[in-house]
């Protein structure tokens, strides 16, 4: 009996219908993509007045809230009976069975069943609280002991029911965080974060005067160093040999604004392989430098260098040695690319005098997650510490963590204003890592388990989008499904007449076609882009890790894989297909595969022939009878990663091997050899395509170089008699006959190469000069 096959995993995004606000009449402004959930807050603000510990003289104060089977601890204050903490407590209505709310207030040196304070409130009591409604103020309450006494001490608090539009849900403690306590809490809420904005800074060098040269028995030969941070880039060594060099170029750098670092400019005397003399150098404070705001020209200037020199064991003296002569500025009438240009969320230059109109709103709905696989221990048992980052523009969002579960509920709305329609949302899950205070967690990342891009212009204006989508991740030992994301998504437009605007515009601002950044350039000022934001976005809190910046930021998109080169060629033959399709349709119809069929072609041809003026219309009619035909079968869902598509599911473990290899390399021996051979392999076999294209071509350019005197006066004649055949007969004449004889019978054809075929394909070319 043969083995059972594995069943395979689907990968397609499927319809849901969640029970969002968006689709009741009664849901609220707020909450009109997510399921409205009602929660628990209590905020604990300040005591005053508790009492000492009649053990230790000492009050170490700290409140414990219990509420069905959940359980939150504030931090705990030294000796002080008047602590504040102004924390707040978010517990989910729907998985508390306890019918009342405790609040207990308890010393650090106490026994474990001693309380210095109690408070219960029954939750039926709790009063209810929605935006736009004003926050609750906190009341004083007069603790209690356990049997109901009143005690000394007062406790400030306030309490009560609300959803995830309050105020105070991001800042919140959450239930479903339970397990993590300490400085860890911060680091499981939600949050929005602000990529700062990016400006290139271009510093076009022209020339040095009057430089001191380090060795004076050598002529110097002088480069400049320009260093932001921690970013070193030189320009080429001046050809000019003395004092005065001249360079005329250019180099960029990514600066964030606020600018932390200066930029410091020194130029260099090449001694040696690694022996560089600094001849000169100056620091300058970036908020100093001009920004360009509009495409106009920045003029130019002379700064001047200086040099520390040493007197005795302390003493320095700045001496002038010489001027630098350079044009510095912040260009912000470039889009400054931190994605890739096809997954771009944001398109707009960095002036703000340079925006197009707004058009619109996207909302997106984070829902929940069904289905994660575990991807740590805890227990003698798998868990997942799930978390979701989405980024549109220059907003990036957070989710709160949801600890200890493979079906975490996050039910967050996030808005963004959209400029342009051709756009991509991208939405990550990860696993939080950073949850065990002072725990470092041996220098692990916080692992991907999927993500999500949906581009907006595949998006009907107006209609919600409710989809799961599988969270799909490629690893070196084959692809992986680890669950499934439920998202809602609308887009809304605000401006119709813009909208439609936008398509006649360019993509990026007018600067990136009347004087474009080379390729180069723009692959290297986008590394630079990734890695300003990471440090920046690094600095939050909580932050966001490095590898979450860059998974969703693309950056090793541009990586060799073999697994997409196939897959890129595949796309280029789908959409060749088509013209394959007719010429292998049109090869049956004039081969007479149909006889009536192929009457009709041959009537209507020629028909059009001596109608020209019905050919122009006729081809838009068939567009439109096309497009129309093809709106019920239109998509109803936005597009998601295809596995198919992508060879994800057919690729072979070396070549994944190889795709998630290091750069430069990290393997050895016989590996690299094979993945070098095969790399051969695949060059070998398109350099012969290249070739083959290249004879072609350069049998065309034959035709009249005289390279074969024969061909060639034998063309020059040919094109005489037609010249003179076409002047005295009718073009469409000559269409019509050379279509009838395209479409002759077979009995009147032969099966052989025609012969402006044979003519061509003894054309002489450059391959017989190759050696």
């Amino acid at each position: 009996m043969p083995p059972k096959e594995k069943p395979r995993a689907d990968y397609t995004p499927k319809a849901t219908s969640p029970d969002i606000g968006g689709r009741k009449a009664t849901g609220s402004d707020k909450l009109t993509l997510v399921e409205q959930r009602q929660f628990i807050y209590v905020r604990i603000v300040r005591a005053t007045g508790l009492p000492m510990n009649n053990m230790t003289g000492t009050c170490n104060p700290f409140v414990e809230l219990k509420i069905g089977n959940y359980k939150g601890i504030t931090r705990c204050f030294e000796q002080t009976s008047n602590p504040e903490w102004n924390e707040v407590y978010a517990f989910t209505r729907d998985q508390i069975l306890g019918g009342r709310l405790e609040i207990l207030v308890r010393d650090k040196e106490s026994a474990i069943n001693e309380i210095t304070g109690h408070l219960s409130f029954d939750l039926g009591h709790i009063p209810t609280r929605f935006p736009p409604d004003s926050p609750l103020a906190p009341q004083w309450y007069k603790l209690e002991d356990r049997n109901g006494v009143k005690i000394v001490g007062e406790l400030m608090l306030a309490v009560w029911i609300g959803n995830q539009a309050d105020d105070a849900f991001p800042v919140a403690w959450h239930s479903d965080a339970a397990a993590v306590s300490g400085k860890s809490v911060t680091k499981t809420r939600s949050n929005v974060y602000l990529s700062p904005v990016l400006w290139y800074l271009r510093i076009q060098v022209i020339a040095a005067q009057d430089l001191a040269p380090a060795d004076r028995s050598r002529k110097p030969e002088a480069y400049v160093k320009a260093v932001l941070g921690n970013l070193v880039l030189r320009t080429k060594v001046s050809k000019d040999t003395n004092l005065n060099p001249t360079w005329n170029e250019e180099v960029m750098f990514v600066a964030a604004e606020p600018f932390d670092d200066p930029l410091v400019l020194s130029v260099e005397d090449k001694m040696g392989a690694d022996n560089d003399a600094c001849l000169g150098r100056s620091v300058i404070p970036l908020h100093q430098v001009e920004k360009r705001l509009l495409p106009q020209p920045i003029g130019d200037q002379w700064i001047t260098l200086q040099k520390h020199v040493a007197e005795g064991e302390e003493k320095t003296e700045v001496k002038f040695v010489g001027r630098l002569h350079l044009r510095i500025f912040l260009d912000g009438v470039y889009h400054v690319f931190d994605e890739p240009t096809y997954y771009c969320s944001d398109l707009r230059a960095t002036s703000p005098k340079l925006w197009p109109e707004k058009i619109g709103v996207l909302e997106l709905g984070i829902l929940k997650a069904e289905g994660l696989l575990p991807t740590k221990s805890k227990g003698g048992r798998g868990t997942t510490d799930a978390y979701c980052v989405a980024k549109y523009g220059q907003k990036w969002v957070r989710t709160r963590t949801i600890v200890d579960s493979f079906a975490p509920k996050w039910n967050e709305q996030y808005y963004w204003d959209v400029y342009d329609p051709y756009t991509v949302v991208t939405i990550g899950v990860f696993h939080n890592y950073h949850l065990q205070e002072g725990d470092k967690n041996g220098g692990k990342r916080d692992p991907r388990l999927g993500k999500v891009r949906i581009r907006l212009s595949t998006l009907e204006t107006g209609r919600i989008y409710t989809h799961s989508y599988p969270l799909i991740v490629l690893q070196p030992n084959g692809l992986k499904k680890m669950g499934e994301l439920h998202l809602a998504v609308k887009f809304s437009c605000s401006n119709w007449i813009d909208l439609f605007h936008t398509y006649s515009q360019p993509l990026l601002p007018m600067m990136h076609y009347l004087k474009p950044l080379s390729v180069y350039q723009l692959e290297s000022l986008r590394h630079q882009a990734t890695y300003t934001l990471s440090l920046r976005l690094g600095r939050a809190d909580p932050p966001l890790s490095r590898e979450v910046v860059e998974c969703m930021l693309d950056t090793g998109v541009n990586r060799w894989s073999l697994r997409r080169g196939k897959a890129n060629c595949e796309r280029v033959m789908a959409c060749l297909s088509g013209i394959v399709f007719i010429w292998r349709q049109f090869d049956q119809t004039r081969h007479w595969k149909n006889s009536a069929v192929t009457i009709l072609i041959y009537s209507l041809f020629a028909a059009m022939v001596m109608s020209p003026k019905l050919i122009l219309p006729a081809f838009l009619l068939a567009f439109f009878v096309l497009g129309v035909w093809r709106f019920p079968k239109r998509p109803r869902h936005p597009p998601h990663m295809d596995t198919k598509l992508s060879h994800a599911e057919t690729a072979q473990h070396d070549e994944l091997d190889e795709e998630f290899d290091t750069f430069p390399t990290s393997k050895q021996g016989e590996a690299l050899k094979t993945r070098y051979d095969r790399l051969r392999g695949i060059a070998g076999r398109l350099m012969i395509m290249i070739g083959d294209l290249a004879t072609q071509l350069e049998r065309i350019h034959a035709l009249v170089s005289w390279r074969d005197p024969r061909a060639t006066a034998m063309f020059l004649i040919f094109c005489l008699i037609a010249c003179i055949l076409v002047h005295k007969v009718q073009f469409r004449y000559l269409v019509l006959v050379a279509w009838t004889y395209a479409m002759r019978p077979p009995r009147l054809r032969v099966g052989i190469p025609s012969i402006p075929q044979c003519f061509l394909r003894r054309l002489p070319a450059k391959t017989d000069s190759m050696l």
